[in-house]
């Protein structure tokens, strides 16, 4: 009678499983082998000299008990351009069936990682032979990712999915606190998210199989000629260190206007790598929200318009300053112009909406400025993940705030990006337009007043 009641308890919770989620992982080093340029400071003037440690690109694939699947991609990267993010997406879909709604390249946004071509074109004096480099490098990059996808998905096995936000507090809105008077200050100002959203992975015999964790924070701690995924790459160490068993994957939220300060020391990168753990370990430890086992993803791209291109006489200006990476920004918008050719007025831009059972997720494309995903909060939970640096990094998104404020994420950032003018200030609301439609192709409730 117990041997069967035994087998009656097994079949129902192997059938419970069954219907449940699966998950899978898989994890590759993409530290460069060669001395190549590193993406991030238009300050830095050669290759790198080595390494801090390994840069990693990493998968998390997920199926639901329809047998739906989705891929996030992470990666210690400044962001993925938009060419190579379109040509690992199209054999993504030629070998695997997944769409662009079902796939997230995500970027850790570290300042010590590689140069990829097709990016930020002007800001490094690059010869034939450093550009050669990065072009190899670039192509192996795409072969990983695509790699590891599909190493990913052959790892699916069943678990449990969990989802809840913790909170840490070293993130600085940069354009509201100067960084040289912080000791001086006795509050810090402007908008901030300390928001840390974590998703864990349970299979069933209770073993940790992944974390998902974000934050929203430029990795600038460290300026070295070193590879490093800055304090993302520290915080994934700590995590694997104290889940060995586990693969913790980070992705960068709304951080264009935040900063880690202070700054500038690789003790600090490990001591931030560690809060920011320490606040994903909190949350493992205590009840998270288990989320049913059913995936609904939503892609699209639309139209944001860009304000007038500049005049002869403003770009002979910037040509004229002592900025090199300004001067070529303009050497070179200067020639196009006098050969005729058009500048483009709209960018075609990536939003994204994935909901895995009860958990929303908003993804965009490019640098967001926080005042995105605080507004998104408001219009649909204070549990919403918000995910930033996603599938294409063209440039900074300001807010209406910045836009009418300019600085550096409304105005000058453009130029670093190569785009030939600010954004129009329509941008803001054509944005949350898309993401409210989003919203409701997936079903995702607004608060009510919002």
């Amino acid at each position: 009678m117990r041997k069967h009641l035994w087998l009656i308890g097994f079949l129902i919770v192997s059938s419970t499983w069954a219907k449940g989620w699966k998950a899978g992982v898989a994890k590759v080093i993409i530290t460069p082998q060669e001395s190549v340029w590193q993406a991030g400071y238009a300050s830095r003037t050669h290759a790198s000299e080595g390494k801090l440690h390994d840069l990693w690109a990493k998968a998390l694939a997920l199926e639901d008990e329809t047998g739906k699947k989705c891929v996030l991609v992470t990666t210690d990267m400044l962001g993925f351009p938009k060419a190579m993010s379109d040509r690992i997406r199209t054999q993504l879909n030629r070998q695997f069936g997944l769409t662009n709604a079902q796939i997230i390249l995500n970027s850790s946004h570290t300042h010590s990682g590689p140069v990829l071509d097709d990016a930020l074109l002007d800001i490094y004096p690059l010869d034939a032979n450093e550009q050669a480099k990065i072009n190899r490098y670039s192509r192996q990059l795409e072969a990983q990712v695509i790699a590891l996808v599909g190493q990913a998905l052959k790892d699916l096995e069943a678990v449990e999915l969990f989802a809840q936000n913790g909170v840490t507090r070293f993130q600085v809105n940069r354009r509201n606190n100067k960084e040289g008077a912080l000791r001086e200050q006795t509050e810090l100002k402007g908008p901030n998210d300390y928001a840390v959203p974590v998703i864990k992975a349970l299979t069933p015999k209770g073993v940790l199989k992944a974390i998902v964790f974000g934050y929203a924070c430029h990795p600038t701690v460290l300026d070295l000629y070193q590879f490093s995924g800055d304090f993302p790459g520290f915080a994934q160490l700590e995590l694997e260190k104290a889940h060995p068993e586990a693969t913790a994957l980070f992705f960068q939220g709304a951080a264009g206007d935040q900063n880690p300060l202070p700054r500038r020391t690789v003790s600090l990168a490990r001591q931030y790598g560690r809060e920011l753990a320490a606040a994903v370990d909190r949350v493992l430890e205590e009840p998270m929200r288990p989320l049913s086992a059913a995936l609904t993803t939503a892609y699209s791209e639309i139209q944001l318009p860009l304000s007038a291109p500049p005049t002869e006489a403003e770009l002979l200006k910037t040509q004229n300053e002592n900025i090199p990476y300004l001067k070529r920004w303009a050497t070179r918008v200067l020639s196009e112009m006098k050969q005729g050719k058009p500048f483009i007025t709209s960018y075609s831009y990536p939003l994204q909406a994935w909901k895995l059972g009860e958990q929303s997720m908003f993804i965009f494309g490019g640098e967001l400025v926080i005042e995105y995903a605080i507004e998104c909060k408001k219009r649909f939970g204070q549990d919403t993940f918000v995910m930033a640096y996603s599938n294409d990094v063209m440039g900074y998104i300001p807010s209406a705030t910045i836009l009418k404020e300019g600085g550096y994420e409304g105005a000058s950032s453009q130029m670093v990006y190569g785009l030939p003018s600010v954004w129009d200030a329509s941008v803001p609301d054509l944005i949350y337009a898309e993401v409210n439609r989003l919203a409701e192709q997936l079903s995702i409730p607004k608060i009510k007043n919002n």
